[in-house]
């Protein structure tokens, strides 16, 4: 028994069927969804009406497939679409459910469900579903058609609510919130699919169903599915993951899949001549009316993932900089109401003892940099100097060139050095305390487009602590006009001085500029000055005057401070304005002491006969340049034996504590544990200094308007030149590649223009050096106002010029969204290749390589685009670097924004007509991913933020002045 019971269920498996048009297993036959029968449900019904249910008649076939086109299946009166399956009239709803055996239990059902109400059956002819309802229409493309010439229909059923619909089988096929549709090629089913967890929503006048879990099912040897020239079974069984359809309130709707997008369009399957028809109580549609049931929602088209993702992290920017900023408030007010901090400092004098400065030289090192074995190449340039200024003392330090007078200056200063320095420097006081030192370079590095009173007050503001009132700074910066002598070019520019070409103004004198950079250092009040050869390259007039603000501020009545000054050939009239003169040569100290004849008569008193005789009425700091040219061994023994250090009214028992410069290779030194010039804070809150910097840029840029107005002009004419030559672009492939041409045209300008702001960098990295040196502001703060004032005017503003013009003109996308995406995609370059060229700017003291490896990679940039090369055909072993372009992001970003648009590329090839989607093209020709744009976003924002905090961290760290 058990045998022949085992027989029978092989038996009945054996005649199971198959239910085609996803119809449900029922014992050995197959239960069909509506407008559907036979033993497979593979036969569409023929003529009749839906209510007809399993007595409806069935399409003949035509060879291996039932063919609705067979005359036999015209649509009665009140029927119509593929199939006759869509109602026309309400009266043809009532006459077809009255007429159908099995209908009553479902008359019942509504009618208890509408107690009291209007139970007439109605058709809804609208693309809304209150229930259930069957559209048919006809499939429009020219590609389609092309492979396909005959009509295509598209038969779909949208259930909404099943158990408000009257037709028959509606509850079993249809749950709540599900489309089933079958594609019919000249009356022949092609395919079918189906989707769930579906949701209705109303905009307008806009029908739009969202669904999900999409599968398609090809039917073997029809005309689509292998039975024709061209078979897209994989594609059509490949069919998956979220469906939509929309439809308006005409006749046009859109049968739209991921893949079916990226062929056809945004529009995906384009239909037209659709008609609706929905059998439906009329107390169904009364009750609804226009509100919303719960499958159906009414609203507005939501944000993408990538929208709100950046809509946050803008806001989070936003409130960290007003966060910041509320901070910056909160400490500047605090600063200004401070108790006044004491301007005037301790009097201190300044002691060196066996000072000595050892360089490294480049003759003893390999290739790689490394020592080589033997090689004793250090070059002494100061041998154990020592000597001493007490305040009210001007000491002038003479000797040959290559001396090692600035070398002294430098490490008496606190400059880093980055040779060996040994020795020690202490600063005696009576109040103790680190001074403030002062220091005056040789070269007068100003700003050229302020006026003299606008950099000295602009020091002042930044040096002088923020307790101190506005008043009283604009005081201060008076009195040094005074001082200095220099009051009547209070309101003249500085200019860059002497003969300078390129139509740049001349500005203030040699001399009057000296007198500018020593005013600068005479606001914070130092408590000593030091100035590196104060009277190079002045004339004799302008350095008598030079000398003699030095001498006054020396001996100034009020606040004395030491001045030493390194003098390289001083007239007879300025040597004697000294009171203590360091003669050097060859790194050592010949004579430390008091000046005047006092020099000539210590080397006649102790040197008779080992140094040349002194000639009365000769110049003395002649006689000693001479002796220091090219002295004898003796001298040099003499002055270690007897040195004559000047001496002081304050005793070394209240010096601070002595600086001992001990050996240190590979690293720039400052003078021991105490170090002058390296304050623990500014003077100036953060926030101030961003505004007087700020305020500075903005004068710079008033002023000098050629560089922003030609970068206006130049974005302008390049604007107009890119629109013609790319002016209305059309929708052919040729017309899809000139596009991409134009925003690639648009991404290398970006990248060539901000060459400039490289050049910018370097022209005012001196001046930076200059000002961070004495602690003006913070790296921070100057690289903030640089952020603003060359950025949003020298590459912001011109590259939406430029953007502008190039879009309209050339015909792209023309609406708002696309058009502010386009522009915010090219503001991301433009920030990033402006942060680069900073980056390369502050790496490279060579301005020349710094703009080399700009361009080159620019050129690198272009060639990994994705423009000139596909992507995927790039060799294995090079494809990486296009991950390290951000031109590559930037194009690919920008084409699929066009792409978004909707744009469709209608041509024709060998007289096959093309009507596909632009991602599809793109995708062809370029390697660019359709769905990568914000991707693209996310990857541009980490290169603006490496290559900021790279400028940051370069900028800290190595762009600080080195001797």
């Amino acid at each position: 028994m058990k045998g022949v019971a085992f027989l029978l269920l092989l038996a009945a498996l054996g005649n199971a069927q198959t239910c085609d048009n996803y119809g449900t297993q029922n014992g050995s036959s197959c239960m069909c969804p509506t407008g559907f029968g036979g033993p497979t449900c593979a036969s569409p019904g023929c003529g009749g009406d839906i209510f007809q249910g399993s007595r409806r008649a069935l399409a003949p076939k035509k060879g291996a497939f039932p063919d609705l086109s067979d005359a036999s299946c015209s649509c009665e009166a009140g029927w119509g679409g593929t199939g006759c399956n869509v109602c026309q009239t309400s009266s043809a709803c009532q006459a077809a459910f009255s007429a159908s055996g099995s209908a009553p239990s479902t008359s019942d059902s509504i009618a208890g469900a509408q107690s009291g109400q209007n139970n007439t059956l109605a058709c809804n002819p609208a693309a809304r579903v209150y229930a259930a309802s069957q559209m048919s229409c006809q499939v429009q493309n020219p590609t389609l058609q092309a492979l396909f010439p005959l009509n295509s229909n598209l038969n779909i059923v949208r259930t909404l609510q099943p158990g408000l619909s009257p037709l028959p089988n509606t509850t079993s096929f249809g749950s709540a919130g599900t489309v089933v549709a079958q594609l019919f090629y000249s009356g022949v089913e092609q395919f079918y699919c189906q989707s769930d967890s579906c949701t209705q929503a109303l905009t307008g006048k806009k029908i739009n169903w969202g669904c999900q879990n999409l599968k398609c099912t090809c039917i073997n040897n029809t005309t689509f599915c292998g039975g024709g020239v061209s078979n897209i079974t994989g594609i059509i069984n490949g069919l998956n993951g979220k469906l939509g359809i929309e439809c308006d309130d005409t006749t046009t709707c859109a049968f739209k899949t991921d893949t079916l997008q990226s062929v056809f369009g945004s529009d995906g399957l384009s239909l037209s001549g659709c008609i609706f028809g929905e059998c439906v109580a009329q107390s169904v549609i009364d009750t609804a009316g226009g509100a919303n049931s719960t499958a159906e929602t009414t609203k507005s088209a939501p944000l993408s993932g990538g929208v709100i993702g950046g809509l946050a992290v803008v806001g989070g920017i936003v409130l960290i900089a007003l966060l910041l900023l509320l901070l910056g408030l909160v400490k500047q007010r605090a600063a200004r109401r401070a108790p006044p901090e004491a301007v005037e400092g301790s009097r201190f004098a300044v002691e060196w003892a066996g000072v000595s400065y050892v360089v490294s030289g480049l003759g003893g090192r390999t290739w790689l940099g490394t020592r080589a074995r033997g090689a004793d190449d250090d070059k002494v340039i100061l041998d154990a100097v020592s000597g001493r200024v007490a305040p009210g003392q001007l000491m002038g330090i003479l000797g040959p060139s290559g001396g090692g007078k600035t070398t002294l200056v430098e490490i008496l200063a606190g400059k880093s050095k980055s040779g060996v320095i040994t020795g020690r420097v202490t600063f005696p006081s009576a109040g103790g305390g680190a001074p403030r030192i002062g220091f005056v370079s040789q070269q007068d590095v100003l700003p050229p487009m302020l006026t003299v009173y606008e950099a000295l007050l602009f020091a002042a503001r930044l040096r002088l602590p923020e307790s101190v009132s506005e008043t009283e700074k604009r005081s201060r910066v008076e009195r040094i006009l005074e001082t200095l002598g220099i009051a009547s070019l209070r309101n003249v520019r500085i200019g860059w001085g002497g003969d300078v070409g390129g139509g740049k103004a001349r500005g203030i004198s040699g001399g009057e500029m000296r007198r500018v950079s020593i005013g600068l250092e005479l606001i914070a009040s130092p408590d000593i000055l030091i100035l590196d050869e104060p009277t190079s390259g002045l004339d004799s007039v302008s350095a008598s005057r030079v000398t003699k603000v030095l001498h006054a501020i020396a001996h100034d009545s009020e606040n004395p401070i030491p001045v030493l000054a390194s003098i390289h050939q001083p007239s007879s009239q300025l040597y004697q304005v000294f009171d203590s003169i360091l003669l050097l040569s060859h790194g050592r100290a010949l004579y430390s002491g008091p000046g005047a004849f006092a020099p000539a008569e210590y080397f006649a008193r102790e040197a008779a006969g080992v140094a040349p005789p002194y000639q009365q009425g000769y110049n003395v700091a002649d006689y000693l340049l001479e002796v220091a040219s090219d002295p004898p061994v003796a001298l040099f023994q003499l002055h270690g034996a007897k040195s004559h250090p000047e001496s002081g009214d304050i005793s070394d028992k209240d010096s601070t504590p002595a600086d001992s410069l001990t050996e240190k290779r590979g690293a720039s030194q400052s003078p021991g544990g105490v170090k002058p010039t390296k304050r623990s804070a500014y003077a100036a809150s953060f926030l101030s200094q961003l505004q007087y910097l700020s305020g500075r840029e903005w004068k710079i840029l008033r002023r000098d308007k050629t560089l922003f107005f030609t970068h206006v002009a130049v974005s302008c004419v390049l604007g107009v030149f890119c629109g013609g030559l790319y002016f209305q672009t059309g929708i052919t492939i040729a017309g899809f590649q000139s596009r991409i041409g134009c925003l690639f045209f648009l991404g290398a300008l970006i990248a060539f223009s901000s060459l400039s702001a490289l050049y910018n960098v370097v022209e005012v990295r001196p001046l930076f050096l200059r000002e961070r040196s004495s602690s003006y502001y913070s790296p921070t703060a100057w690289l903030l106002s640089r952020l603003i004032f060359d950025v949003l005017p020298l590459r912001i503003i011109p590259t939406i010029i430029v953007s502008s013009i190039t879009y309209w003109m050339a015909g792209l996308a023309h609406d708002a969204a696309h058009y502010f995406k386009f522009l915010f995609i090219l503001v991301l370059y433009t920030l990033a290749m402006t942060l680069y060229n900073f980056l390369l700017g502050s790496l490279f003291h060579n301005g020349g390589i710094a703009i080399l490896l700009s361009a080159l990679s620019a050129l690198y940039q272009m060639t990994f685009a994705g423009f000139f090369v596909h992507l995927n055909s790039i060799p294995p072993v090079l494809r990486w670097l296009q991950w390290l372009c951000p031109l590559k992001y930037c194009l690919e970003a920008l084409s699929v924004n066009e792409v978004g648009s909707g744009l469709k590329i209608q041509d024709s090839l060998q007289g096959v007509p093309v009507d596909v989607s632009a991602s599809l093209i793109m995708n062809l020709l370029f390697g660019f991913g359709a769905n990568n744009y914000y991707r693209d976003v996310l990857v541009l924002f980490a290169y603006i933020a490496g290559f900021g905090l790279g400028v940051i961290g370069i900028v800290w760290l190595r762009v600080r002045e080195r001797r």
